[in-house]
């Protein structure tokens, strides 16, 4: 078994579940002994205080997420990090700092991501209340070649999970 350190990046639309499955795959991470970190987007950015939501600023902060999730894995951490991410440069970073990197997409229509919405954001995003909002005014650039994706509109968050944790442990993260 490999064991040590990796980062499992979650990246999709604004409520797509991303962070519902990043919590429920660190409660079974947890019971099996891991070491495991949840670095997720409103959380972080409170203790960081970055409140600008410009392509820079996103730039940047996501650059910030990178390298702590590095500095964790190298520790042996089990780093999940939930972020919208909606920009693929992003991403790419993550990926070519971080040596032990998987890639999630957490996949639901718009439609379904507008429908869970409990903060209201979408809404006000439509009413153009909010600017430069992912899926509305500003894009997100799907990815690529992620290693494993998950459609939420069609899989229960158990589904989604078991998805993630089957990678892990063929790639011998977790027994």
């Amino acid at each position: 078994m490999k064991g040590g350190g990796c980062v499992v990046w979650f990246t999709g639309l604004p409520c797509s579940g991303k962070t519902t499955i990043a919590k429920k795959l660190m409660e079974i991470l947890q019971e099996k002994g891991k070491d495991v970190e949840l670095l997720d987007g409103d959380t972080v950015r409170d203790y960081i205080r970055n409140k600008d939501f410009s392509k820079e600023g996103r730039n940047k902060h996501l650059r910030y997420i990178a390298l702590m999730a590095k500095l964790l894995a190298e520790r042996g951490v089990i780093v999940l990090c939930s972020f919208v991410s909606p920009y693929r440069e992003n991403r790419d970073f993550a990926r070519s700092i971080c040596k032990n990197f998987i890639e999630v997409y957490v996949k639901a229509s718009l439609d379904t991501c507008i429908q869970r919405d409990v903060k209201g954001m979408y809404k006000k995003a439509l009413n153009g209340e909010i600017k430069g909002f992912t899926g509305i005014d500003d894009p997100y650039e799907e990815p690529e070649n992620p290693e494993i994706v998950v459609e939420t509109d069609k899989e229960s968050v158990e589904e989604s999970v078991e998805k993630v944790l089957s990678k892990l442990t063929e790639l011998g993260y977790v027994s």
